[in-house]
């Protein structure tokens, strides 16, 4: 074990140093740069209908545990920010980040506590509405090329938009699936809201945005909520809700659309 910190602590210094000029670990996604979508490690698109990402090609992807059980994903958007959803909010949130397999350590990997949660004021569980969380770390993390921040959008996302969502959730809709323990990766893009309200009888609004594959077949399930949609190099969704079981064959994943709370995510993390 003292062998593992070890390497660990050595790993993330000379991270360290390759951003001492921006004062490491001050260093936000401004600096970073444009991030690209995800890198698939197959050419073919298994998060339902999709197939392992290659190892740390998401390095914005969060792990949150409750105690050493996984809950939920997540997403980096500062050197101290996570944001996530609301319902992943269990009050004993532990953070993991540089994760690609949870069941072995690279040495990259840094964990964190939660200092502050701040769920949406607005937050409905029942009807889904303001899913969505900000997470303010105990420390900042230490970026790295396997731990960087992803954007904030700077518009919303438009139909027809090539997207890529990640997360440990379900890769089968059959029951009594296990979770995997690799990061997993599938294209999808942006559908109309008018289809997708057809599908769910009207509740999705319009803080909310639906992603999938026409025809079905790719989604996030459960295990992906609160992990990032990627659109572009910015975060526009948040994994939230959806047909349960998963339904591989028609419907659409739910996301919190990220564009409609720019104004809060920045006014909280001003003021704390």
């Amino acid at each position: 074990m003292a062998r593992s910190l070890g390497h660990f602590r050595e790993r993330c210094w000379k991270s360290c140093l390759r951003f001492e000029a921006v004062g490491c670990p001050e260093a936000t996604s401004q600096v970073l740069g444009f991030l690209s979508l995800c890198d698939l490690s197959q050419d073919n698109d298994k998060v339902i209908g999709g197939e392992e990402c290659r190892p740390h090609s998401q390095p914005w992807q969060v792990a949150l545990f409750e105690g050493s059980r996984f809950n939920c994903g997540a997403s980096l958007i500062s050197n101290q920010w996570v944001l996530t959803a609301a319902h992943c909010n269990t009050g004993k949130i532990r953070v993991r980040l540089g994760e690609h397999n949870l069941r072995l350590w690279d040495g990259v990997e840094q964990l964190r506590g939660v200092a502050y949660a701040f769920p949406h004021p607005r937050y409905e569980k029942r009807g889904h509405h303001d899913d969505i969380m900000l997470l303010r770390l105990n420390r900042p993390v230490c970026l790295s090329n396997s731990i960087r921040p992803v954007a904030l959008p700077t518009r919303c996302p438009r139909q027809g938009e090539q997207c890529v969502v990640s997360g440990w959730g379900l890769v089968a809709e059959f029951k009594n699936v296990k979770l995997p323990n690799t990061l997993h990766c599938a294209n999808i893009s942006i559908l109309p809201t008018t289809s997708c309200n057809t599908d769910y009888r009207g509740q999705v609004t319009d803080t909310m945005v639906c992603a999938g594959v026409e025809g079905g077949g790719t989604d996030s399930c459960e295990g992906d909520s609160g992990g990032p949609l990627v659109c572009g190099g910015a975060l526009q969704g948040i994994v939230s809700w959806g047909d349960v079981p998963c339904d591989t064959t028609t419907k659409p994943g739910v996301y919190t659309k990220v564009c409609k709370y720019l104004g809060w995510i920045r006014d909280v993390m001003r003021k704390n």
